[in-house]
């Protein structure tokens, strides 16, 4: 799964401006909205996928009122502490550097393997070029495995440097990658898989911690109901629990 890394400069600063702020039965729900099966904007504009159906649901159970709102990737982290919305639901792995700026649910998937997508099977992801998403743990992952890392700031950026020959392969998840690999026959995805990552979970403020206990709460009833292995199993995002 994704995870941004900030330093401890960032954490300080970041904090420094964090406000947490009561909104009654309305949470602002953030994302990426561009991390299909996870989320995505539909035809009509409106998130949709595997978190957008589950944060409803969750939202549902705890009584609460959802409201969603896009952000890009590199900043969801200090737009979340600054107070902009509630929540990170983004396909967002919990690691250790994230935990020491936010705080984060118990985890909502289990970690999903990374792929390799490549326009030949024989793509060199040892000495090659990979490419990955900027700030993602796919990007820590090539930059310290002896391949040349290249980073882009969207998934389809990735993607299109594969196909325009900047780089021989894309390092994402497995449940991203697979879509397109299906779907374009200039694509395909190699054998060799990397499981990196802790699983994903909801990210909030430190200061949120009745929020938080919602959340698990319901994360715990779906879990023993089966309702969340049905949404796992529908999006196609990896082992249930």
């Amino acid at each position: 799964m994704k995870s941004l890394i900030l330093s401890t400069a960032a954490l300080a600063l970041t904090a420094s401006f964090a406000m947490a702020e009561s909104h009654g039965d309305v949470v602002r729900m953030g994302t990426e909205g561009a991390y299909p099966p996870y989320n995505f904007l539909n035809d009509q504009g409106e998130v949709d996928g595997f978190e957008r159906e589950l944060g409803d649901e969750m939202c549902r159970r705890a009584e609460l009122t959802c409201e969603w709102v896009t952000n890009e990737w590199d900043s969801i982290i200090p737009n979340l502490v600054s107070g902009n919305y509630d929540t990170i639901i983004a396909g967002m792995s919990i690691t250790d550097e994230r935990d020491e700026v936010i705080d984060f649910t118990q985890n909502y998937t289990q970690p999903d393997p990374s792929a390799y997508l490549a326009m030949s099977d024989d793509a060199d992801i040892k000495g090659g070029i990979v490419a990955a998403q900027t700030g993602t743990i796919q990007a820590s992952f090539v930059a310290a495995s002896g391949a040349t890392l290249v980073e882009f700031a969207t998934p389809d950026e990735t993607v299109a440097a594969v196909r325009n020959g900047e780089a021989d392969a894309v390092l994402a998840d497995k449940a991203y990658l697979s879509p397109i690999a299906d779907e374009n026959a200039d694509l395909m995805l190699l054998k060799q898989e990397e499981l990196i990552g802790g699983g994903v979970g909801m990210g909030l403020r430190e200061s949120d911690q009745d929020l938080k206990m919602k959340f698990d709460a319901v994360l715990t009833s779906m879990k023993a109901d089966g309702s969340l292995n049905k949404l796992i199993t529908k999006w196609e995002i990896g082992p249930g629990f």
